[in-house]
């Protein structure tokens, strides 16, 4: 191919089916897999959109957010997900997703290599109210997936309603309603035996 933007913009493009086969801890609808990064990304957008008239957080640029949404787990396709609760395999995750977001969005055309990194970071970073947004919304999917996939009265990690309100707590910042659609999640999920009461 002649035209390196667009040679620099496939190979991307082709780098980032890898996406589809990192798996997550959640499963799909009809129990037969886990989900993969690739189908969170996709969820998590959609339902960004949809969600967005319950933000608390004024004048939010939701192509940016679309933008934070469809990029932010990219770099597991070198990292690997890591699940939530690991708070040791977060730690060594966090070098191997910045060298993993240099490497593939460094396969991009300057311009796009730079917006992606910068909205990469701007999500981790959680300082922009668009970052805030799209994270509390994949702190939702999960909850969301897990209550609908999960095995009644399965919880082979152990985990309490404090340990899982605690770590979604920050979502109250961004919207009473969407807190209190997390609260209600859990409590179904704890009703379901997905959680123990504490």
């Amino acid at each position: 191919m002649k035209n390196q933007d667009l040679t620099e913009k496939m190979a991307f493009i082709a780098e980032i089916e890898k996406l589809k086969i990192v798996y997550r801890q959640n499963g799909v609808f009809d129990k037969s897999r886990s989900e993969n990064s690739a189908e969170h990304s996709w969820h998590v957008t959609l339902m960004a959109v949809l969600l967005l008239d319950h933000a608390s957080l004024p004048d939010l640029d939701i192509l940016r957010v679309i933008k934070m949404l469809l990029i932010h787990d990219i770099v597991e396709i070198d990292a690997g997900d890591t699940f939530l609760y690991d708070e040791e395999g977060k730690n060594l995750a966090a070098e191997k997703e910045k060298l993993s977001a240099v490497r593939i969005f460094g396969l991009l055309p300057k311009k796009y290599n730079e917006e992606f990194i910068g909205l990469w970071r701007e999500f981790e970073e959680r300082q922009s109210p668009e970052a805030r947004y799209a994270a509390s919304i994949d702190a939702i999917q999960p909850l969301l997936n897990h209550l609908i996939t999960a095995e009644k009265d399965s919880n082979p990690y152990q985990m309490t309603r404090a340990k899982v309100l605690d770590k979604k707590a920050f979502i109250q910042e961004v919207s009473e309603e969407l807190w209190e659609l997390t609260r209600d999640l859990i409590e179904k999920s704890v009703e379901n035996g997905l959680y123990s009461r504490d």
